[in-house]
């Protein structure tokens, strides 16, 4: 219980609501409270002394900067005078609730107190517009309504220069459309902020939207406005976030903001936190959740900026060009680059690994091992020349071109030489189904390279994906197709030798002209220049579509056959009745061979088999030849 109590108010001492308080005081509290001013200032105070504020939120204000650091216990009486104070310390509406509180000692907690120009902060400092974040009443429009904000977002995209100077003289030169400074998140405030901003942690809280692409700002739009949530462990990409203790932004141009909800311009803004200011008696809320939370106050400030525009691309937002997918910055460009350079070179660890690479594929594709074809896929190093070889070409830089053609040409000749001679001292010759799946490319092996391509140029621009790259080797399998050249040179067969390596540079194409394609689309190079090269390779892509449209073609149809003849699976022959298994189709100019395998109680007859090859025949309206697998059932 306290023993003084001190209302500090400027009402009529003579109104009905003043009235009524103090009779609540004298006969709940058995207290007749001194009554003074907002002018008032304290010298002294004690513990057992509570300041009880009956003011509108500019007075509060005002009695806060008059009073800050002398440790004061402060109740506020809820009245709709202060609906700032109310919302931000999540106080009861209920002018008697809120004087039961203000003597909860339960409920009594050290708070900051964020300043703005020398002006105390109850909700929040807004710069520029923060495009829906602080759009208080947007639960409340209809969908159209938020539809038609959500597309007018788009023509208020404007960028503004500033610079933020943080407490330890760091200065961070960038450019911004909107900047939220708050000291704290409350349950009661209608906000979009998940993931609770400490009222006593020492910290502000600078929430800077910078959308330097056109995705991450629809996507941005879409959490704000749609889903309504903003997890502070996972921001957005257009969302920067910084907390320490005092902050200053400037700018070159006049800086308009709204502190609560009254607009203000300036050329510079400083902001500052006043920790431990007061001991105010918080709504239940608000104190729960710091309990709750209990988190420990960090002395380090938070600077989270990676989304900041660097050099040329602030122009470019400045002038109100905001490219679709962000592009990349100089300091991006200069570590791909030096990454890219790096693997064009011709090494001896590229080499060793060519070697064994090849060599594993080899031996698993004559033992028809998968998993040992994978593992010589991961330890193939094809992939990083292929990369730097389309950079190359977007960028026209002819020592990155020359490495890296070397760099194939070596490795390609390793691999069909060493395949080859490996081959050659194996006595086996039979062509394995894993070797017979890499001879028959079509346009879902472009596809598969295309896709890989893509994958391979963002992995490669983005370090924070780098480690993918070992699924995208094996999504690609650039060394079998190669292995499976040699083995059929080594055995002499040429359709084999054919297949494997028009599989290989379905690969290599494929790769070349979709990382070449995303580079372009990442920003690492203008469409302009990366145009001749473009061009030459799409060329080479359409020659070699050529064979793969009719290789896919040929697999529908054979596909279609399936699907007619799978329904026939028993014909009748007398009390005989022939089980039929498709084993393959091969569809020719002439006549459709098939493969089938029959199971009978006895041998069959050739006017069995007319029956058979006539069923077919029928259910496909095209001649047919069958090749059979005869089994017969002895019991």
């Amino acid at each position: 219980m306290y023993s003084k109590v001190f209302l500090i108010t400027d009402e009529v001492k003579n109104s009905e609501v003043f009235s009524k308080i103090l009779d609540y005081l004298k006969v709940e509290h058995k207290i007749v409270p001194k009554v003074f001013s907002s002018s008032k200032v304290v010298k002294n105070s004690n513990d057992d002394e509570l300041y009880l504020l009956y003011l509108d939120d500019e007075k509060i204000k005002k009695f806060f900067k008059n009073n800050i650091d002398k440790n004061l216990n402060i109740g506020i009486i809820s009245d709709e005078i202060c609906p700032n104070a109310i919302k931000n310390y999540n106080l009861s509406t209920d002018i008697f609730e809120s004087i039961k509180d203000a003597f909860n000692k339960d409920l009594l907690s050290k708070i900051d107190l964020l300043q703005c120009n020398e002006t105390i902060v109850f909700d929040s400092v807004i710069i520029g517009d923060m495009h829906g974040i602080n759009k208080k009443d947007y639960n409340e429009r209809s969908r159209f309504e938020k539809l038609k904000i959500f597309f007018q977002n788009f023509k208020n995209l404007k960028f503004q220069n500033y610079n933020f100077t943080i407490s330890k003289d760091q200065t961070i030169k960038t450019v911004a459309v909107g900047i939220k400074v708050v000291e704290h998140t409350t349950s009661s405030a209608n906000t979009t902020m998940t993931g609770d901003l400490s009222i006593n942690d020492g910290k502000l809280n600078a929430f800077i939207l910078v959308p330097t692409s056109i995705l991450s700002y629809i996507w941005y739009l879409i959490v704000i406005l749609f889903y309504q949530k903003l997890s502070l462990m996972s921001l957005p990409k257009s969302l920067g976030l910084i907390q320490t203790s005092q902050l200053t932004i400037t700018s070159s141009d006049v800086i308009s903001y709204t502190l609560d909800k009254e607009l203000f311009d300036a050329k510079e803004i400083k902001l500052k936190i006043f920790q431990d200011s007061f001991n105010i008696h918080l709504g239940k809320d608000l104190f729960g959740k710091l309990n709750k939370d209990n988190k420990e106050v960090q002395n380090k400030d938070l600077i989270d900026l990676d989304i900041l525009p660097k050099g040329e691309i602030k122009s470019i937002l400045i002038d109100g060009k905001i490219p679709f997918i962000k592009k990349a910055s100089e300091d991006d460009f200069k570590d791909v680059f030096k990454n890219l350079r790096t693997s064009a070179r011709l090494t001896y660890p590229f080499l060793v690994l060519m070697i064994l690479s090849t060599l594993l594929a080899t031996t698993g594709l004559f033992a028809n091992s998968t998993p040992v074809i994978i593992g010589a896929m991961i330890l193939a190093p094809m992939m990083a020349p292929i990369i730097s070889f389309s950079m190359g070409i977007i960028r026209s830089d002819k020592i990155l071109l020359k490495r890296s053609i070397i760099t194939l040409s070596i490795g390609v000749f390793m691999a069909i030489l060493f395949s080859c001679f490996f081959t050659l001292l194996l006595p086996l010759s039979e062509v394995t189904p894993e070797m017979q799946s890499r001879i028959k490319p079509n346009l879902l092996d472009l596809l598969v390279a295309i896709f890989s391509g893509i994958a391979g140029a963002y992995a490669y621009s983005k370090e924070e994906v780098a480690k993918s790259l070992a699924g995208v080797a094996i999504a690609v399998a650039l060394v079998p197709p190669l292995s499976v050249t040699g083995i059929g040179i080594g055995l002499g067969d040429y359709e084999v030798i054919y297949g494997a390596f028009l599989l290989f540079n379905t690969n290599l194409v494929g790769i070349t002209i979709s990382s070449a394609l995303t580079f372009i689309v990442l920003g690492f190079a203008p469409l302009k220049r990366a145009k001749v090269g473009i061009i030459y390779t799409t060329a080479i892509l359409v020659l070699i579509s050529i064979p793969l449209v009719i290789s896919f073609e040929q697999m529908v149809a054979k596909n279609e056959y399936y699907e007619k003849l799978s329904t026939l699976k028993v014909v009748a022959s007398g009390t005989n009745q022939i089980e039929l298994i498709i084993l393959d189709v091969q569809n020719h100019q002439e006549a459709v061979l098939i493969n089938i395998e029959t199971t009978s109680k006895g041998p069959l007859s050739s006017k069995d088999y007319q029956q058979i090859k006539e069923k077919f025949e029928s259910k496909i309206d095209k001649q047919v030849i069958i090749e059979v697998v005869s089994k017969i059932v002895v019991k």
